[in-house]
């Protein structure tokens, strides 16, 4: 497989978390460049993990793997998007105005909305294995190229954040959930 093709699947494959880190940019408040850097790192370490990960399992998991990875995309980030459309309605509502969201750029959400952003890389890892290509190159290209997107991701979706206050808060929430069901439908008849 030629770079080019290693940079296209890195793009290809760095889509979701993209959205997602527009997501989070546009609910999150008050977001920080250090916000920003560890979303994006979060998201490409386990974009650049899940390949090799996939690679290790190989063909003994495939069938296993290819069978549930829609659902627990949908899962997680169902789970991630409703919560936050419920924390943006609670805020709609509110009587004080000093009400704050919950923090979407904590630890735990990050780990989450990294896992369910990266299945599909962990399957790429599975079919590289079978098409004996080189992880060592790729895996690193795909992390890298995950980085940048999602850094340029949370920056969009704060300037956007900005402009609509609350009810972009709605949007990331219905996001989130569209991906999930995204990746579900996607994956369900494979």
């Amino acid at each position: 497989m030629g770079i080019i093709t290693v940079i296209l699947l890195a793009l290809g494959l760095s889509t979701d978390a993209f959205a997602v880190a527009l997501s989070n940019g546009i609910y999150g408040k008050n977001i920080t460049r250090k916000d920003a850097v560890r979303t994006a790192l979060t998201f490409g370490l386990f974009q650049g993990l899940m390949p090799v990960l996939g690679f290790a399992l190989g063909t003994t998991f495939h069938e296993l793997v290819s069978r549930f990875q829609h659902w627990i995309a949908l899962l997680l980030l169902g789970a991630i998007g409703v919560n936050m459309l419920v924390d943006a309605l609670k805020e709609l509502h509110a009587v004080e105005e000093n009400s704050c969201p919950v923090n979407v750029f904590t630890t735990k959400n990050l780990v989450m909305q990294g896992i369910a952003t990266s299945i599909d890389a962990l399957a790429a890892g599975i079919s590289f294995a079978v098409l004996e290509l080189n992880i060592g190159l790729s895996a690193p290209l795909i992390g890298i190229i995950t980085f940048f997107c999602c850094l340029l991701g949370v920056e969009i979706g704060k300037k956007c954040g900005s402009l609509l206050g609350t009810r972009a808060r709605l949007i990331g929430g219905c996001i989130l959930i569209f991906i999930g069901v995204k990746i579900f439908f996607e994956n369900q008849f494979l």
